[in-house]
């Protein structure tokens, strides 16, 4: 096991961990949280005896083999798939020892070296290997082509890979999702389910922690706390702890009533129906977690548009790619004020591509693109963060974006992203990957979008940053485009999901649940005989039969749904005005029997058409999630 005995370490002589004292042991799946700088990332550096702790003790077993991803690869001729081999030491050991023995014809030698060979799964090793790369989105071509050729993020996935391809005890995982699109974030996270040895996983994925983890140890306040349970358990016996603080209390009875002000002015409308569910599920969350996030350092919210035309952007049998050769065809996008869509799909298939065109970075090769009149595009790219100026502040970006409004505004906007104190007139060359994630995102949000373009807008930002991100999108008005790996964020923010593959991009008419089986799908339908295709061909077939007949079932009950929105708009609105004239004293003054009679019996008569009304609109609401 892992053994803490009042352990206190730090790094250029300020603590980050006092007097920490528990045990880690065999088999455990345990996720590191806390905020930026507490001292996660310094306690793996511990681990790997690049810190030295400054009092009390930390033991491990000394025959443990341990694995880490590295922070750099460099430009490297080797293959890819060699490259990902040398994970595993012992086995290119092996096969060294082998060559030189065969070289010396030691016969007696060589065969106890194939014994040892056999024993570690050499013979499935470049299987293994290959298996690796393809699930983290690596093509077969991949293999051959030198580490030098793949850019950054690919690199980190080579690294990641090697780091798997270790037969370890103990595997050290610092954000391991960055980088990676949904598809290997969903590979990964089965893969660590079945790894045999002891995780320690630092990630801001919740839905990963969930899945993955089976306890959590907390850093703060340069204390460490385990907890048992996966991340939602924490964060729900955690808010437990801090139910007991009365600040914490205001503060999520404040952000429950501003949902529930949302709920009750928006529920009977037709254009609000869907955001009005959304923050029905977020208000039954925030019941139950609200608590945990009190010592948040983040608020904000999107800023209200200036203009928000009904139709904000257009796109019409449109085909988008490059050097005139289309990634995909047949486009059409309707975007108006309130959609919240997300892009689902395989590595490649054209996501990124695909927001580009609606960005108008790209032009389609084919098609119309139509802009509505006032349109404001706010583009979080995936590269955003070269765009930032190295020299400049937080203030200085801010200034130079609006001139025209007061220094302390400035200021006090960047504080709800925890730009405080001489942060905010420090140069960002020196932020860390979170914190310039934090301060594009600033730049953006200033300048009142009516239509979101986010593309992987959660990598290197931390829970805190990621929650407070989520409940902003949930509040706008604007249009959301989104394409993200958190699962979390997708769940809680998107209303529509659309399916980007096969050179294609249509309705996905299922959730992320459903989008795992169809990629587990996709990836065996890879790999079987023709036969097997062609039945899974079948199989898909009458899935996709099933789900057009589940969706003309769907329709009839959409309509209803407006339909009654509608009548409910109206019969609320009669209501109102109802109610406000028998509270007219003059009504009663020389009162006419026969109208006040008429009056009463139609308040009667709104208020059980209301309700009638009400009941069966959450009765079909209830049969579309089923």
């Amino acid at each position: 096991m892992i053994l803490l005995r009042d352990l206190t370490y730090g790094r250029s002589g300020e603590p980050l961990v006092e007097g920490a004292s528990l045990q880690l042991h065999p088999g455990w799946k345990i996720g590191l949280i806390g905020a930026n700088g507490c001292g996660k990332s310094s306690f793996f550096a511990l681990l790997r005896g690049e810190l030295h702790q400054e009092s009390g003790d930390l033991e491990l077993p000394a025959s443990w083999v341990m694995a880490h991803v590295g922070q750099d690869t460099p430009a490297l001729p080797d293959a890819a798939l060699e490259f990902v081999l040398d994970g595993d030491v012992e086995l290119r050991e092996v096969e060294r020892d082998i060559a030189a023995a065969e070289a010396a014809h030691d016969g007696e030698r060589i065969g106890l070296l194939h014994g040892r060979y056999a024993e570690i799964d050499g013979y499935a090793s470049r299987a293994k290997a290959a298996s690796l790369l393809a699930g983290l989105g690596f093509s077969d071509t991949d293999f051959a082509r030198p580490v030098a050729e793949f850019s950054g993020g690919w690199r980190v996935r080579l690294n990641l890979a090697r780091a798997l391809m270790c037969r370890s005890d103990l595997l050290l995982l610092d954000e391991p999702t960055n980088h990676l699109d949904l598809d290997a974030v969903l590979w990964l996270e089965g893969w660590l389910k079945r790894y045999p040895g002891t995780l320690l996983l630092i990630s801001h994925d919740r839905d990963f922690l969930d899945a993955v983890t089976g306890h959590i140890l907390h850093f703060e306040q340069q204390k460490l706390k385990l907890y048992t349970g996966n991340y939602s358990t924490f964060e729900r016996t955690r808010a437990e702890h801090l139910a007991l603080q009365q600040a914490m209390y205001e503060k999520q009875q404040r952000e429950m009533a501003h949902l529930r002000t949302y709920i009750d002015r928006f529920r009977a409308q037709a254009t609000k129906a869907r955001q009005a569910q959304s923050r029905i599920k977020a208000l039954a969350r925030m019941e139950e977690v609200a608590a945990a996030h009190v010592d948040t350092p983040f608020s904000f919210a999107f800023r209200e548009p200036v203009a928000m035309p009904d139709t904000l952007l257009e796109l019409r049998d449109a085909s988008v790619g490059y050097s005139d050769t289309p990634l995909i065809s047949g486009i059409n996008f309707m975007l108006r004020p309130g959609e919240r869509i997300a892009l689902l799909g395989p590595n490649g298939a054209g996501k990124s591509t695909l927001v580009k065109l609606l960005a108008g970075v790209l032009p389609p090769l084919t098609g119309i693109r139509r802009e509505g009149k006032g349109l404001t595009i706010g583009y979080f790219a995936q590269h955003q963060l070269e765009a930032l100026r190295p020299e400049e502040s937080p203030l200085q970006h801010m200034m130079r974006l609006d001139p025209q409004t007061r220094e302390q505004e400035h200021r006090n906007y960047l504080g709800g992203f925890d730009f405080r104190g001489d942060m905010v007139t420090s140069p960002c060359k020196a932020f860390s990957g979170g914190e310039k994630s934090r301060l594009a995102l600033a730049l953006l949000i200033w300048q009142r979008p009516n239509l979101l373009l986010l593309d992987e807008p959660t990598n290197h930002l931390d829970l805190e940053m990621r929650e407070a991100l989520t409940l902003a999108l949930q509040e706008t008005d604007a249009a959301v485009v989104l394409v993200s790996h958190d699962r979390h964020l997708l769940r809680t923010t998107a209303d529509t999901l659309y399916l980007v593959a096969d050179q294609g991009c249509k309705v996905f008419e299922g959730d992320l649940d459903d989008y795992a089986n169809w990629l587990a799908e996709s990836r065996q339908a890879v790999t079987t005989p023709d036969a097997a295709k062609a039945q899974r061909k079948e199989t898909r077939a009458a899935e996709e039969k099933s789900r057009q007949e589940k969706l003309a079932q769907r329709r009839p009950l959409v309509k209803e749904v407006e339909k009654l929105e509608k009548q409910l708009a109206g019969w609320q609105d009669e209501k109102t005005q109802l109610d406000t004239r028998l509270t007219d004293p003059a009504l009663y003054t020389n009162p006419d029997r026969a109208l006040l009679e008429g009056l009463l019996k139609r308040q009667a008569e709104l208020t059980n058409d209301i309700e009638t009304a009400e009941m069966r609109w959450l009765e079909i609401h209830e049969l579309l999630e089923e």
